[in-house]
């Protein structure tokens, strides 16, 4: 609920003594341009989410005043960096306050012998590492939303990179951060106490507990994040299969094999080829017999990659597939941050061409679970397609989470044609979406392993996934955050209060 003119008034005072006033943003437009994000949400009810004003810290000291001033007055704080999530997590329900950390982007400390780097969470990988390839250096932390993202941001979603079987995930490279709870007190996270440790077994392991969270927490505000040598070489064949089958056993052969360049391997299925071969932003143009696409991604020095290219290649001719030629290769892996939150195109039953936004709903998913999920969700998406336009499928791809290729990361993308989003429309989403969750959880799954999954929908199966952990998850919600200003309505945390989900506030 909005604060009324009286309580904004208040508010923006006690802000004033942490804070200049040109970083207490009031106007419609940043209030705005800091409420949506990429995913779909009903835009007819976009005023709904609009938080009563936005701050700029550029300190942790300020992040920490802001948010013991909200406290104290009981006002509702949302962080936001770059804003790129897919689950709503940086997206006010409840007015309030969002802090905006993008202005927190500076490099603190490049320790070329550790080669760790301290930084502002409000620092963008993209910019980050065009500073530290002068050193011969990168932070292989790598999202669909590269070029966008910030360090704060997977934190706050323990993201997942595309490269991730090479490097690792967020939570791997991450190694330390500064964090301002919900009561403004600021606290280290780590393995141990160390900034630059990557394993202790001193105490709960708290690193983990603090990211993924959608901000519901608290805030990060500084990190120390793990280096690696910049690669001297990158190899990122793409193969083309006549069948699903085919492809699905090469992809698990790929993950398989044991080169130790080895970044990822992706599959394709005839869905998201057929979209691919239709729309106007795809870079895999394709002839109708083909019905799977396979990437492989290695990076490291040349003789190395060299070398796994050639066990990689083996193996895709053993499972019968066709290279689709260097140029293809190269382009369309080059261009893999290109797409993002961009405008798409879709179709409606008949075949008029609309323009659409993109949503996916993703889920970790083992390796021999992958078909029959795959089918699952198709059909669920095939169901809400005959009842409405609003909907189009865009095809699923896997993705390995680790080079051993246990588990995958597994998505299908959603055209969602908003301006014809409406409660009618927006119900029949959520409860597809509840159905693709239920279908990963039946198959031995997790609901998400990239984007999180504390919106509607997905979120109604938490606790189930969860069992007793998600009673745990409530205990902590209400000890850290004992009068829940800390982006409220997230993650069904409002159960961990006795009284309303809504608790009187100072601000009367």
């Amino acid at each position: 609920m909005a604060l009324t003119e009286t309580q904004l008034d208040s508010l923006v005072q006690a802000l004033r003594t942490v804070l200049r006033d040109d970083q207490i943003l009031t106007s419609k437009t940043d209030r705005y341009n800091r409420t949506r994000v990429p995913a779909p949400f009903p835009v007819h009810r976009w005023a709904e989410r609009l938080p009563d004003l936005a701050v700029l810290p550029t300190t942790t000291e300020q992040v920490a005043g802001v948010v013991r001033i909200a406290n104290d007055l009981r006002v509702p704080v949302v962080p936001r960096d770059g804003g790129t999530g897919l689950t709503d997590g940086a997206a006010p329900l409840r007015g309030g306050i969002v802090v905006d950390l993008k202005a927190m982007d500076q490099i603190y400390e490049l320790d070329l012998e550790n080669r760790t780097v301290s930084v502002g969470v409000g620092i963008n990988m993209l910019k980050l590492n065009e500073k530290l390839a002068r050193h011969g250096l990168f932070y292989p932390d790598d999202p669909a939303s590269y070029p966008c993202s910030l360090v704060g941001g997977r934190i706050g979603t323990s993201g997942w990179s595309l490269i991730g079987s090479r490097y690792g995930h967020t939570r791997d490279l991450v190694l330390s951060f500064d964090h301002v709870l919900p009561t403004g007190e600021v606290m280290h996270v780590g393995d141990g106490g160390g900034g630059k440790i990557s394993k202790s077994s001193s105490g709960f392991q708290l690193k983990h507990l603090f990211m993924g969270h959608q901000g519901t927490l608290g805030i990060a505000t500084t990190a120390t994040l793990k280096l690696f040598p910049k690669p001297e070489a990158e190899l990122s064949p793409f193969w083309s299969f006549d069948n699903y089958d085919d492809a699905y056993a090469c992809t698990g052969a790929l993950a398989r094999a044991g080169v130790a360049t080895f970044a990822g391997a992706v599959l394709f299925d005839e869905y998201k080829v057929a979209y691919l071969r239709r729309d106007d932003e795809a870079y895999i143009p394709q002839p109708g017999d083909v019905r799977a696409l396979v990437c492989s991604v290695m990076y490291g020095y040349e003789d190395e990659v060299r070398a796994g290219g050639k066990r990689l290649f083996r193996i895709a001719r053993e499972h019968g597939a066709s290279y689709l030629g260097d140029e293809i290769s190269e382009g369309d892996w080059a261009a893999r941050h290109d797409r993002y939150a961009t405008p798409l195109h879709g179709r409606t039953k008949d075949g008029q061409v609309i323009p659409m936004s993109w949503h996916c709903e993703d889920a970790a998913v083992n390796y021999t679970n992958l078909p029959s999920v795959s089918k699952a969700w198709h059909d669920i998406i095939a169901d809400l397609r005959r009842k409405t336009d609003v909907f189009d499928d865009w095809g699923m791809f896997a993705y390995t989470s680790g080079n051993t290729g246990v588990d995958y990361l597994t998505e299908i993308d959603v055209g969602i044609w908003e301006q014809r989003l409406d409660d009618t429309a927006w119900e029949l989403w959520v409860r597809a979406k509840r159905d693709i969750a239920a279908v990963a959880l039946a198959h031995g799954g997790s609901i998400s392993t990239c984007h999180g999954s504390c919106r509607e929908g997905e979120v109604d199966l938490v606790p189930e996934e969860l069992g007793r952990g998600f009673q745990v998850m409530l205990d902590v919600k209400r000890t850290l955050d004992p009068h829940n200003i800390m982006n409220p309505g997230k993650y069904l945390l409002d159960r961990a209060y006795d009284a309303s989900p809504h608790p009187e506030g100072a601000l009367q």
